[in-house]
């Protein structure tokens, strides 16, 4: 059993790698074109991108082969005369639940210590292959705008690409246009030992320069030239080169922590948070308090005794994080009619611009806190997914194996088809889940392992009818059970004519 086992899933896994490192290639495929890549880092890029795919090729690649080895046992009546001899579907899987359990384990120690080193390579050199420039390449008759403030063009060039004729240069390093351009009958590229910088040396030719130092120069248009017979130009050629950022800015991404780490990152986020939002709370109630009525007024024509009457009574009845509260004052209170319209004026505004502060303070706030509970679930939907993928590899050969047996089909036919469906389905619902899980609709639990969920009543179905031999499948049963129906139709309809 494992020896027919083992050669299915390492091909399945393998084919499943290949399809999904063609789909990052063809979504990628700009970026790495033109940039004069050496083969050495495509291939190290190749090798860290299909380590991330591991947890989506793994468990199909298990699901798949289950149902390819059953199918064939099925297929050519090895199941009936492992039965026949005594040997129930029980123990003959086994020894394939055994080296499942062993898979699942494989995988958490994968997704929790070598993945997040995968992710932060792989992350890493797509920032830097990204980053780099397009490789220096004059074209006939084109303007090349990859250098930083020149731009260059070139009427034609030699086989050796290094000599060129009808060069025309626009200098752009002041920022003020093109003040200065530079024309030459003949060139020669050249780079330095370091390849860093590239010379460029001309011939036979002129450097206009407006005169943007004299006053009315936008009128009067000045300019001088000069005539060289030749001159030497360099041009930076660093960014052109492949520059590796430091791995240490990428570490601390959530997609790139083991478990003790994420489990440190989470703790330290939420107590973060709580003493955040404390803090703004203890904050805007002291400024309430700060901004109370009593130092909002100056009252200079009531008696003092009055005024604190008044503001006590004003204090207990009204809410001051209510932004129409001062209105409602002025037009409901008639002790404010002993003030004077300008003292009136001044309360509004100051109720007012207080009023705006207070809301704004308390948007911004919440626009934080939002930001930062999301953050925070990115962490924890890292942890769960390290658990689900050794939970996904058990889950498919408990559904791909009794469905192998039920079907009894091999090959890449049927079973290729029914994995794919499966795989498609459980894939859609994660997605759907995680989506939900990060724009905070769900919770994190549900969300992550609501397809887990919905797969295993699948597999634990298969599984008891594969090993009670019930016959799922089968034409005959089914056309019986639809004929039961039918009979019991037709027994009621007789019934209610008589």
């Amino acid at each position: 059993m494992l020896k027919s086992y083992l050669g299915p899933l390492l091909f399945t896994f393998f084919i499943a790698l290949f399809i999904l490192l063609m789909q990052f290639l063809w979504k990628w495929i700009d970026e790495f074109v033109g940039k004069g890549l050496e083969w050495s880092v495509l291939a190290k890029l190749m090798f860290y991108a299909s380590t991330t795919f591991v947890p989506m090729a793994l468990p199909l690649a298990i699901l798949l082969s289950s149902i390819m080895v059953f199918g064939n046992l099925g297929e050519n009546y090895e199941l009936v005369a492992i039965k026949a001899a005594g040997i129930s579907l029980r123990k003959a899987m086994k020894p394939l639940v055994i080296l499942s359990i062993l898979i699942s384990i494989g995988a958490f120690l994968f997704s929790n210590y070598i993945l997040p080193v995968a992710n932060l390579k792989f992350g890493s050199l797509l920032y830097d292959i990204r980053k780099k420039k397009m490789t220096f390449n004059l074209s006939e008759g084109i303007f090349y705008y990859g250098l930083d403030n020149y731009v260059i063009r070139i009427d034609r060039k030699d086989k050796d690409d290094k000599t060129v004729y009808g060069v025309l240069i626009y200098n752009h390093t002041d920022h003020m246009g093109n003040n200065e351009v530079i024309s030459a009958e003949k060139g020669i590229m050249e780079l330095t030992p370091d390849k860093s910088k590239m010379v460029f040396t001309l011939y036979d030719g002129y450097d206009y320069r407006e005169i943007t130092d004299q006053r009315k120069y936008r009128v009067t248009r000045p300019f001088e030239y000069m005539k060289f017979k030749k001159q030497t130009m360099m041009f930076d050629l660093s960014d052109f080169s492949l520059n590796h950022t430091d791995e240490d800015l990428f570490r601390n991404h959530y997609s790139m922590l083991n478990i003790r780490q994420l489990n440190y990152a989470i703790d330290s986020l939420s107590k973060r948070f709580v003493s955040r939002e404390k803090a703004f709370k203890e904050n805007y109630l002291r400024r309430l308090r700060d901004n109370s009525l009593s130092k909002v007024i100056t009252i200079d024509t009531m008696k003092k005794e009055k005024a604190e009457k008044l503001l006590k009574k004003v204090d207990k009845e009204y809410d001051f994080k209510d932004s129409l509260f001062m209105k409602n004052l002025a037009l409901a209170h008639p002790a404010l009619g002993e003030f004077t319209l300008d003292q009136k004026e001044k309360v509004l505004k100051k109720a007012l611009r207080l009023s705006r502060s207070a809301k704004e303070s308390a948007a911004y706030f919440s626009r934080e806190a939002k930001s930062n509970k999301m953050y925070l679930t990115k962490h924890e939907v890292v942890w769960h997914q390290k658990f689900k993928l050794s939970i996904a590899c058990l889950l498919f050969f408990f559904v791909g194996a009794p469905l192998g047996t039920i079907i009894r089909k091999g090959g890449l036919g049927m079973p290729i088809v029914m994995s794919v469906l499966i795989f498609v389905v459980y894939h859609i619902i994660s997605m759907i889940g995680e989506k939900s899980v990060k724009t905070g609709e769900w919770n994190v639990v549900i969300g992550i392992w609501l397809s887990t969920l919905v797969i295993l009543p699948v597999g634990l179905f298969l599984t008891w009818k594969a090993t009670t031999d019930a016959p799922l499948l089968d034409y005959e049963s089914w056309y019986k059970f639809f004929d039961k129906i039918n009979f019991f139709k037709k027994l009621k309809n007789k019934r209610i004519n008589d």
